[in-house]
């Protein structure tokens, strides 16, 4: 049900004023298929930035987070996280996976949930100490989840569930986090909450790649956007991007 990308890697120091991601020839293929979706893939990601990821359905977003993540191989090409090459930075790196793709029937409440975050820097075999759970605690209150803490997840509704999401990732304290359609199927006081957070995270120094088919706020909440289609990516200002795409 938990995605934990690179598990079991070594930790390197990000390099000083790399880009937060770099990518360079990527080919990849959808999972499960021979077709290929990301077809020689450039991208230069400055750290400190929200950039949107959008296309049509069925273009590619996904599988470039999943790639990026750790979660698919690609069959060509580069990926540099910070400088350093793919899994080296993984504790620097929260994956969000579209809301569809977690069974939410599966029996833990929203704490433990969140908490899984935590395990990129405990390993499978430590216990969570008091901080750890303080972490949790604090994310939960930012996303107005502190009172359904000993909910199970199965309860929440789909804002709900997607704010959990976004606090399990968060709980990573990660400075890169790719983020699957965080802002599907939420409700406008959701909506307004994960925009918050992603304000807070670039104020901070972090970085959030968001794939996304909100295109009626793109100038407003992101300083970049990439739009995938083809299997090829191009790079325009947020502004420009939403009169093309409308």
């Amino acid at each position: 049900m938990f995605h934990i990308p690179y598990s079991g890697r070594h930790h390197v120091e990000r390099l000083p004023g790399a880009p937060a991601l770099q990518l360079e020839g990527l080919v990849a293929r959808y999972p499960g298929s021979e077709v290929v979706a990301l077809q020689g893939v450039q991208l230069i990601l400055p750290a400190g930035v929200r950039a949107a990821l959008v296309g049509p359905n069925g273009s590619g977003k996904s599988t470039l987070l999943k790639v990026v993540a750790g979660l698919l191989r690609p069959q060509a090409g580069s990926i540099r996280i910070y400088g350093q090459p793919v899994g080296a930075c993984h504790h620097r790196v929260a994956y969000l996976p579209q809301r569809g793709e977690v069974d939410w029937r599966f029996p833990v409440t929203v704490e433990r949930m969140v908490l899984a975050g935590r395990y990129v820097h405990l390993g499978w075999l430590r216990q969570p100490k008091r901080a750890d759970r303080e972490q949790v605690h604090m994310v939960l209150e930012q996303l107005g989840l502190a009172a359904l803490a000993q909910r199970q997840i199965s309860q929440l509704s789909g804002g709900q569930q997607q704010r959990a999401l976004l606090a399990r990732a968060l709980v990573q304290e990660a400075e890169l986090l790719l983020l699957d359609e965080p802002l599907s199927a939420v409700d406008a006081a959701s909506r307004a909450i994960i925009a918050g957070v992603l304000d807070q995270l670039s104020s901070q120094g972090k970085t959030a790649l968001v794939a996304t088919h909100h295109l009626d706020r793109l100038a407003e909440e992101y300083d970049h956007v990439f739009a995938l289609e083809d299997g090829l990516l191009r790079d325009l200002p947020a502004a420009q991007m939403s009169l093309e795409l409308v």
